[in-house]
């Protein structure tokens, strides 16, 4: 009998197992209003039972199967239903207890992949809703158990379903980027697999279905590439970057073809760089600017190979956009905290940066826009003007080497704004302090002089007397016509300061102001580096690199040869030889004859500077004592005799040149005068060895001289005549000696003096 009652019980309950299973089962046939009211109710109850003390998913199962039974309504209703379901699985997903959060993952799954097998119709995002608890569980769960179970499953998803998979693509790259930036290894390793067969396979496949998410991969990419726990994966991820670069380059028109929502005031045209080419540049410059040195400078390198490689595709809107991204590169604000990692970063990536940028420019001169090239020019200016002399000494040999590439196709106003640029250059970085500096000066003051502006020349000649009389008073010097001159009552604060900091109670404030004059005089040595490469460059856009250098050793050799000959007329012959010999590669005939007289005047006030420091002996003496440029006294022969001897060879160059008769008479004075005062300083020279430095200048001014045709010898020679007479008294080196014999005999004859 008893047997016979559980029988009955039994059949009892199946009737209701089965009874309830129809309810679920049914709501297939409810209406939309119905369905979306049973769903929500059901993820109250289901929600209630994960709380209790005793969870229980019997509700969540039942959630389960409604969504298969109802996957095949309208994709509006079905949009609905997902919208409660997905919630509750995101909170379901997130739940501490591992064991429901495990279910309610692979739950996901099981659906997902039903969903999936579905496919997806043109211009619809229900994958997108569909899979988005993934990336939600992704981002909200913190076990690493449940992380690398959506990222598993998501995996689950390429390998199989990846023929269908449209709008999803997005989630996916989603949960792979967040898994990109995990500390699991196995979740890292096993997310960028998967990256790497989609980007190596799947988009070679189906390179279409996965363009609306194009930007999502490469986002996803930056993302592994900035994980420095793991920098073989780094560079790997920068190398599939590099492949997304190459399928843009070779797909173009499915990019123009492709008109998604975001793209409707796009062009056919631009819908390349929106979507394909500067996702893949962007990131790239991203990755430069968030990991270390390694792994940036790679990222640097594949970005400018890209712009090299595919550069010729980009219009000028593009080139615009592109440079805005790539300035980022020097940009203050993003440079790092620590002085160590900001001398690194100047050093390493600002500097291979410079050359890169301007290895493009030269490459792709017509296809970038004209205003580009003023944007090239502030950031030359920034590196020049940086306390770091690699960077500094760049920032000048790239602008050289721009000029140099370019300059044939220079518009005039490109012209204009280069000599400008060279302008400012010179001035920026003209080591002023060196001649106002003392030892117990305070900061403030010293920032003051520093912050000293220069006013404008009225007149395209240069003050050479305000000069001189700063060079002779030691106390001021000329910066185009101008003085600089040092307060008259810092002798007084120096003494009060001087008396304060002998203190023993002010030992901080004296190693501090030791740090500070130390870094000062860093600062010092960097601009009057840059002064020597900027003299360099000059010289070498006008004349074109090592031309100079073998003038020199050319008028060396005449005047050794001038040893072993007779004296007399054919001598002459040794220089109206090379009277017409001129190397045409620089960029002399592409510039203008005010911007080469500007170039002149920078090149004198550069000397001028150079000429007053080196004769101040009380400041040398000064900076020496406090450590400055080590064991010997400090001095500035070097930019003294190359900027005067530039700027001599661009003045004759002028004078010779028969394009230009319409400026013989400024030219003459210009010559004449600087010959003059240049001579006239040589022979107040005290010390042997500052002669000697002037030596390949004397040779070089006399030689210009002697290849002159005998009526503008005549004018020149009698007006320094009396200046060379004093010359000879002086101990000089042969060479010197036989061109002036050279020179003198030549007078002899141009007046009549001697019977040859």
């Amino acid at each position: 009998m008893q047997s016979i009652q559980d029988q009955i019980h039994e059949t009892s309950s199946q009737n209701i197992v089965v009874s309830v299973d129809r309810i679920f089962s049914g709501s297939a046939r409810l209406d939309g209003d119905a369905i979306v009211a049973f769903v929500r109710s059901l993820c109250h109850v289901s929600m209630d039972e994960l709380n209790s003390n005793s969870p229980r998913m019997f509700s969540l199962l039942k959630l389960v199967e409604i969504s298969y039974y109802n996957m095949g309504r309208i994709r509006l209703q079905w949009s609905r239903i997902w919208e409660i379901v997905g919630e509750h699985f995101n909170k379901v997903a997130c739940s501490p207890l591992q064991d429901v959060a495990f279910f309610a993952v692979d739950s996901l799954r099981q659906l997902s992949m039903k969903f999936l097998e579905k496919g997806e119709f043109p211009n619809f995002r229900f994958q997108k809703e569909f899979l988005k608890p993934f990336e939600v569980i992704m981002k909200r769960n913190p076990s690493s158990t449940i992380r690398d179970m959506v990222v598993r499953c998501v995996t689950h998803f390429v390998d199989s379903q990846a023929k269908n998979i449209r709008s999803g693509w997005k989630n996916i790259f989603s949960v792979f980027q967040m898994a990109a930036a995990d500390m699991d290894a196995q979740i890292v390793e096993l997310a960028f697999q998967t990256c790497t067969h989609i980007v190596g396979v799947v988009f070679d496949r189906q390179f279409a279905s996965v363009l609306d998410s194009f930007q999502d991969a490469v986002k996803c990419l930056s993302e592994f590439a900035c994980n420095a726990a793991f920098p073989d994966t780094s560079m790997e991820a920068i190398r599939l970057i590099r492949q997304c670069a190459k399928y843009v380059a070779e797909k173009p028109q499915i990019f123009r073809d492709h008109a998604g929502e975001d793209l409707i005031n796009v062009s056919e045209e631009d819908r390349v760089w929106v979507k394909g080419w500067f996702p893949v540049l962007f990131e790239l410059s991203c990755i430069i600017n968030r990991c270390k040195l390694d792994v940036r400078t790679r990222a640097l390198t594949v970005m400018f190979e890209i712009m090299k490689n595919y550069g010729e595709t980009f219009s000028q809107n593009w080139w615009i956009e592109l440079f805005n991204v790539v300035f980022r590169i020097f940009d203050n604000m993003k440079l790092p905290d620590t002085q160590i990692e900001k001398i690194e970063w100047m050093t390493t990536t600002c500097n291979h940066a410079l050359y890169a940028i301007v290895d493009v420019f030269t490459q792709f001169y017509d296809e970038i826009p004209e205003a580009l090239v003023d944007d090239l020019y502030c950031q030359l200016k920034w590196c020049v003007n940086q306390d770091n002399e690699i960077l500094a000494k760049s920032g000048t040999n790239c602008f050289e080497n721009f000029v140099i590439t370019c300059g044939q196709r220079f518009t005039p106003h490109i012209w204009e704004r280069t000599c400008a640029c060279i302008l400012e250059i010179f001035r920026s970085t003209l080591p002023e302090i060196l001649m106002i500096w003392r030892p117990d000066v305070e900061s403030s003051g010293i920032s003051a002089h520093k912050e000293t502006t220069v006013p404008e020349r009225t007149d395209s000649s240069f003050d050479y007397a305000a000069v001189e009389s700063a060079s002779s008073q030691h106390n001021r010097m000329a910066l185009a016509g101008s003085a600089i001159s040092v307060n008259s009552s810092t002798s007084d604060q120096q003494e009060s300061i001087l008396s304060n900091r002998l203190s023993p109670t002010n030992s901080i404030e004296r190693l501090s102001k030791t740090q500070s004059d130390y870094h000062l005089f860093q600062i010092l040595t960097i601009k009057c580096v840059v002064q020597l490469e900027l003299i360099q460059t000059i010289d070498d856009i006008v004349f074109y690199p090592s031309t100079s250098k073998k003038e020199d050793l050319h008028n060396i050799a005449i005047a050794q040869a001038l040893a072993n000959a007779s004296s007399g007329q054919q001598n002459l012959a040794y220089f109206t030889h090379l009277d017409d010999t001129r190397d045409d590669h620089g960029m002399y005939n592409n510039m203008h004859f005010d911007q080469l007289l500007l170039l002149i005047d920078c090149l004198i006030e550069s000397h001028m500077f150079a000429r007053a420091f080196n004769s101040n002996h009380e400041q040398r003496n000064l900076l020496w004592k406090a450590g400055y440029r080590g064991k010997a006294k400090p001095n500035l022969l070097t930019q003294e005799t190359h900027s005067i001897a530039c700027a001599f060879r661009i003045l004759f160059r002028l004078y010779t040149d028969p394009k230009r008769n319409d400026s013989m008479d400024v030219l003459k004075r210009r010559i004449l005068k600087l010959a003059h005062t240049s001579l006239e300083y040589y022979v107040t020279l005290q010390s042997e060895s500052h002669r000697d430095a002037w030596t390949s200048v004397l040779i070089l001014i006399f030689t210009k001289f002697l290849k002159l045709n005998e009526d503008r010898f005549k004018y020149f020679s009698g007006d320094i005549y009396s200046i060379v007479a004093e010359i000879v008294v002086f101990d000089l080196k042969p060479e010197l000696r036989y061109i002036l014999r050279e020179f003198l005999l030549r007078v002899g004859r141009v007046f009549n003096v001697n019977s040859d």
